[in-house]
């Protein structure tokens, strides 16, 4: 049995659904609430002690961190392989899933928060949030946050987030410029675990950022017309219409001031 804790909204989440949905595996979802800071609760640290999303768990084993979850997927269900035969585009793959983790994904946060998600926290009391940022185990994570929620835009982590996304989207033109999929020939965990991250730019109305980029565009296209990516992320996506709309008017508002900072460089 496959049980997977997880959340509408979260990317790394999204990419483990996408995988379990490549791959066609039955799961089982557990819903946890990370705005309501479930991921921090007694109960959910005995399942991930790092307080994070998702977490996999096979007949009461849990597996944590989701680039190591879609891994393991890979290699305890090998019928439908994710990962190239080909030693190479193997090693291609993993620069990518490497890069998600070491800068992408801090990124991601960095820009859904300043643009969007810090609206639904100060809508809350004072008190509230101190209490939710105060549960954050990580100090710079938790001052990080404080940052994004109180200063939006202006925060001194979104211009730096938004020049990494610029850099990263580029590189990915330049990469599907060579190959239908990011690590060679086929679909692998690169484009599986990059998806949810540009549906989240897009989400934020971003979009225009890969507008010059015609290689990245029908990559991502291709991407979102499998099965198992709807399944996996756009069914999701709608089963929030708060975030929903909340990331798609924060972004549209955003936006304008976005372009000026992009060509300011």
């Amino acid at each position: 049995m496959l049980d997977l804790y997880h959340n509408e909204t979260s990317v790394c989440a999204a990419k483990v659904r996408f995988a379990l949905e490549e791959k066609g595996l039955e799961w089982t979802g557990r819903h946890v609430d990370i705005f309501a800071g479930e991921q921090h609760t007694p109960e959910y640290r005995k399942v991930n002690p790092l307080e994070v999303i998702p977490t996999l768990v096979r007949d009461g084993v849990p597996i944590i961190e989701s680039t190591i979850i879609n891994e393991y997927l890979d290699d305890a269900f090998p019928q439908v392989p994710l990962k190239p035969a080909d030693a190479i585009e193997r090693a291609r793959m993993r620069l990518w899933t490497k890069r998600l983790d070491d800068s992408v994904h801090n990124a991601t946060g960095i820009v859904s928060y300043s643009i969007a998600y810090r609206f639904f926290q100060l809508v809350k009391p004072k008190e509230e949030v101190e209490a939710l940022l105060d549960g954050i185990p990580n100090p710079e994570r938790r001052e990080r946050n404080r940052d994004l929620i109180d200063r939006g835009l202006d925060s001194r982590f979104f211009a730096g987030a938004l020049k990494r996304f610029e850099r990263l989207l580029s590189d990915m033109e330049a990469a599907l410029k060579e190959s239908q999929w990011l690590a060679g020939k086929d679909l692998s965990l690169a484009d599986i675990g990059f998806a949810p991250y540009l549906t989240r730019l897009e989400r934020l109305q971003l979009s225009p950022m890969w507008d010059g980029l015609p290689h990245l565009a029908g990559w991502f296209e291709r991407i979102k017309a499998r099965p198992a990516c709807k399944r996996a992320i756009a069914d999701f996506y709608n089963l929030a219409p708060k975030s929903k709309s909340l990331l798609e008017e924060k972004g549209a508002e955003s936006w304008p001031r976005i372009k000026v900072m992009l060509k300011q460089g």
